[in-house]
């Protein structure tokens, strides 16, 4: 039993606990334990994931406390191949989001006190073996979430924005919560531990009547959790009227929950459910990508336009989720890493403009990166990240999720296909030319750059990432790989699937013999 992944998930709420004690008035101190406890979260997450061992099936690092045995919930803890990663780019996000904060002027304890929560809540929500906790951790991040946003979200229509993401948001929520109770009644466990549950179900599996009810639940609860087309209005106004750190944390890792909850409870334990609901999903994902990418495309408010591309690139993880194969749903999983680093920077560039101008304007931008050479450099690289270029991580995951839907639904990644790259790449790099190039405007000449260390920092690390994960995807896919093997046996009833790497040849095979060609007269 380790406590190591307890440590990671209880700093945030312990730092949490101590900004409330602390007097309003010491706002430096306040700053540096939330600075403290997320740098050392994300230093453990470092080596919980470089400590993880791949290739090995199940979860590692398990800690787990009796609570309501009688209930059958009890807190346990672990990571496998999949979350381990996410837990990772996690607590990379939330340190660069604390370190992004420092636009916050006004009530500075309770902002930090629900960052932190926030943080708490998103870690723990990943690490969760017990479906009760899991969602239970979600709460703590989403609650944060409506209330930073309306108090100190960014202009005229913040009220509405929050409003609207909470009515979304809660119902999203409460489809899953039925969702997840009825797995469990279903299963007849008496727990709600999701390795118990899945026992049951491979020893007794849910018959096809009860699949048919309950997987929608999950899917359009999850769905509307992870912005699916047509229920992702929620997430561009949102993300324009929240601060950069809800941002950064929302759409980078927060957004992802639904996605693993799709990935690793409903489809494995609900096959004959998933699959009659794959060819909605491939259909649906367009959506995503076609229609937000257009939307992307007339935008001339920054922010708008990165919630937009964000809500775009989850029509790829969807479109890799519904080829049901091991490549597609281990490249679904990379670009869920890869998003959520390329997100956080994206919005935290876009925070370090509003920071100055009090607008994100793109009309009133150009030759910002003139005035900002470093900020505007790394803003290069996330708009070519999110355009696909290789080097990156987003790359390898698009490209792994698109090989994988083309053998299942070529009609629908030929469009993906056009609309990730076509789209994706006029709104991307007409959002580099109006902000960085041209001539500098009267906004420009008043720009500053992120000179300082603890401003350069968070970019930086964000960039690392997308770079280190993008050039060394093994990194990543050799931890994934094994643990959705597993998945995809279980969600098609154990038929052959599409994988990363092939198995190795088993004893010493001679290779075929080579006939020498008859020498010439």
């Amino acid at each position: 039993m380790s406590i190591l992944l307890t440590s990671i998930i209880g700093l945030p709420f312990a730092g949490a606990l101590a900004v409330a004690m602390i007097p309003r008035n010491n706002r430096l101190i306040i700053r540096s334990v939330a600075l403290l406890v997320t740098m050392v979260s994300m230093l453990l997450a470092t080596y919980l994931f470089s400590e993880f061992q791949s290739g090995v099936l199940g979860y590692q690092f398990v800690h787990e406390i009796a609570w309501i045995p009688s209930l059958g919930i009890n807190y346990a803890v672990g990571v496998d191949g999949i979350s381990v990663g996410i837990i990772l780019m996690g607590a990379i996000v939330a340190f660069a989001a604390t370190c992004l904060s420092h636009e916050i002027t006004e009530r500075e304890k309770e902002y930090y006190f629900l960052l932190l929560m926030m943080i708490g809540g998103i870690l723990g929500a990943f690490a969760s073996l017990d479906l009760f906790f899991f969602f239970a951790f979600h709460e703590f991040a989403l609650i944060p979430t409506f209330i930073m946003i309306g108090v100190w979200g960014r202009g005229e229509n913040k009220n509405y924005a929050a409003f609207n993401i909470t009515i979304y948001l809660t119902i999203g929520a409460l489809l899953a919560l039925f969702g997840l109770i009825a797995l469990s009644v279903q299963a007849g466990a008496n727990s709600f531990d999701i390795r118990v549950i899945t026992a049951a179900i491979k020893a007794k599996p849910l018959t096809g009547a009860v699949q048919a009810w309950i997987f929608p639940l999950l899917l359009f609860g999850f769905g509307i959790l992870v912005s699916l087309w047509p229920f992702h209005s929620w997430a561009p106004l949102g993300y324009s009227a929240a601060p950069t750190a809800t941002a950064m944390l929302h759409a980078g890792v927060l957004k992802k929950f639904g996605l693993y909850g799709l990935i690793r409870i409903a489809i494995p334990l609900m096959p004959i459910g998933s699959q009659a609901w794959m060819q909605v999903i491939a259909v649906l994902c367009l959506g995503n990508i076609l229609f937000c990418g257009f939307v992307a495309m007339r935008q001339r408010d920054l922010n708008l336009l990165i919630g937009n591309s964000s809500v775009a690139h989850m029509g790829f993880i969807f479109l890799g989720i519904a080829s049901l194969t091991t490549l597609g749903v281990t490249g679904a999983v990379v670009i869920i890493i890869a998003h959520g680093l390329l997100a956080a920077l994206s919005f935290g560039i876009s925070g370090h403009i509003y920071h100055q101008t009090k607008t994100l304007d793109m009309d009133q931008m150009g030759g910002f990166l003139k005035p900002m050479p470093f900020v505007g450099a790394a803003m290069v690289m996330a708009m070519m990240a999110g355009c696909g270029l290789p080097g990156f991580a987003n790359f390898v995951g698009e490209s792994m999720t698109l090989f994988a839907a083309w053998k299942v639904f070529p009609v629908v990644t030929s469009l993906a296909v056009w609309g990730g790259l076509v789209i994706g790449a006029v709104y991307m790099l007409r959002a580099i030319r109006s902000v960085l190039h041209g001539p500098v405007s009267p906004m420009g000449e008043r720009m500053i750059d992120a000179v300082s260390f603890w401003r350069k920092l968070p970019f930086a690390l964000l960039l690392i990432g997308l770079l280190v994960f993008g050039v060394w995807p093994r990194l990543i896919t050799d931890k994934v790989n094994p643990c959705v093997e597993e998945i995809i046996a279980m969600a098609t009833f154990g038929q052959p699937t599409a994988k990363v790497v092939p198995p190795p040849v088993k004893g010493k095979q001679r290779p075929p013999s080579r006939k020498r060609p008859a020498a010439r007269p």
